[in-house]
């Protein structure tokens, strides 16, 4: 029975997302991110303190017994950034700052499944966090690190779009608006609804039709560069929080200028519905998928220990989403996988009296990093040669008869030629798996 909202992928699949999983562990250490694991489980008085996500947390209970767990006191982390602060809060005085942290888990929510969204799903995070002051600098990395990840996936091109919380709630502060949260909860909805809607919902909230307007023109400003600047002092709107917002904007923006053409927008109706973003924030989508929403986002906050009593600690950080991604490009047959199995080389049991001799050839290829196995039973060579090529497995081993020396064959091409247990390698393309992606994909 398939229980919606919980993927489960097939064998090639699965090595694709285990691919996806090994280039983000690498790329997030080649930038000095240290990797931790935090638990699953959170108290749910942690988990509902900001009161928003009660309808999307999965309680755990034990189904017998009493005591601790026996009721729903607990719950199952629905994003990595609570569990991460209760990490930072509980381990701080073992932590070097600023702390640069990387996790790659599962989480869940139990809201209602759709296309890119999930009950059970993994997410690969990034975050800095100081004690004390936050340099700017981040904030340019943060994007670039996102850039050069996303970069190396076997996926099609993203367009990462940034903007500026700041910017965003200056231009509103300069209009006269002082309840900017919920401004920029509504107008962090103008992908999803209607502009009819965002203006009504926008009237409701007690603007005028001339702050809507000025509202609606400044997040329909985009840029690939720093030309958004000059575009929001055209609206002659002024505040000290707009200036600061746009200096930090430019900033980050030059710090990506040599990225291809259309890799990265200054995209100024990213607001992110989050309260606690404070500053530069980040949304990733994949051209040519932008139904499947932003695949990574995040930015930056100034307080990520708050809810834990403790002092401030600023900090910026970002997510991709895995399970997202993947969902789309698997449902749009967009990658593949050479093979679906591990194996490059069949070793052909030629007799059972030969087993033993045949698994010890097995144990040394294996010795040398060499994926391998032998067929389960003597039977016809030709059988045994199908049963590899079945698996997409490119290569078998014929073990030495009579003095002759072993034999490989690459089964794709026909060819059979004399290898030694001591040097024969498969070629680096046949090693392991290979994912690639269909050229049509590549936007």
């Amino acid at each position: 029975m398939k229980l919606s909202g919980f993927p489960e992928w097939l064998p090639e699949q699965q090595l694709i997302e285990n691919e996806f999983i090994s280039i983000v562990r690498n790329e997030f250490e080649l930038w000095g991110f240290s990797p931790i694991h935090t638990r699953s489980v959170e108290p749910l008085d942690v988990l509902l303190r900001k009161g928003e996500t009660d309808k999307e947390v999965y309680g755990l209970n034990r189904l017998q017994g009493e005591g601790e767990g026996a009721s729903a006191s607990l719950g199952l982390h629905f994003d990595l950034t609570i569990p991460f602060a209760r990490f930072v809060s509980e381990n701080r005085g073992q932590l070097k700052f600023p702390f640069k942290r990387y996790q790659i888990q599962k989480a869940w929510r139990g809201e209602r499944p759709q296309f890119g969204r999930f009950r059970e799903f993994t997410q690969a995070d990034i975050d800095v966090v100081a004690d004390g002051p936050l340099s700017l600098a981040w904030d340019a990395e943060m994007a670039n690190i996102l850039l050069s990840v996303m970069s190396k996936l076997p996926i099609p091109a993203v367009r990462l779009c940034i903007n500026n919380r700041k910017l965003l709630e200056g231009f509103m502060l300069g209009l006269g608006i002082t309840d900017t949260a919920a401004i920029l909860r509504v107008l962090d909805k103008l992908d999803k609804l209607a502009r009819t809607e965002i203006e009504r919902q926008l009237l409701e909230l007690g603007l005028s039709s001339d702050q809507v307007s000025k509202c609606l023109q400044l997040t329909s400003i985009k840029s690939p560069g720093t030309g958004f600047r000059s575009q929001v002092e055209q609206l002659g709107v002024q505040h000290e929080l707009l200036l600061s917002g746009l200096d930090e904007l430019e900033f980050v923006m030059k710090s990506v200028s040599h990225w291809p053409e259309g890799s990265v927008l200054a995209d100024l109706h990213i607001a992110r519905g989050l309260d606690y973003y404070t500053g530069t924030v980040y949304e990733g989508q994949l051209k040519g998928f932008e139904k499947l929403g932003a695949v990574c986002s995040g930015g930056r906050y100034d307080n990520l220990l708050g809810d834990f009593g403790k002092a401030k600690m600023p900090g910026i950080g970002v997510s991709i989403g895995v399970t997202r991604i993947l969902s789309g490009i698997f449902d749009a047959k967009a990658v593949a996988a050479s093979r679906s199995v591990p194996t490059c080389v069949v070793i052909v049991l030629m007799n059972e009296e030969s087993r033993m001799e045949t698994n010890e050839i097995a144990r040394q290829l294996r010795m040398r990093g060499i994926s391998c196995e032998v067929y389960h039973e003597a039977v016809k060579i030709g059988k045994q040669i199908d049963y590899a090529a079945k698996r997409g497995i490119p290569f078998v081993w014929f073990p030495a008869q009579d003095g002759a020396d072993h034999q490989v064959k690459d089964i794709r091409s026909g060819e059979q030629l004399p290898a030694s247990l001591q040097t024969w390698l498969p070629p680096q393309s046949d090693a392991k798996p290979t994912v690639t992606i269909k050229a049509d994909s590549q936007n």
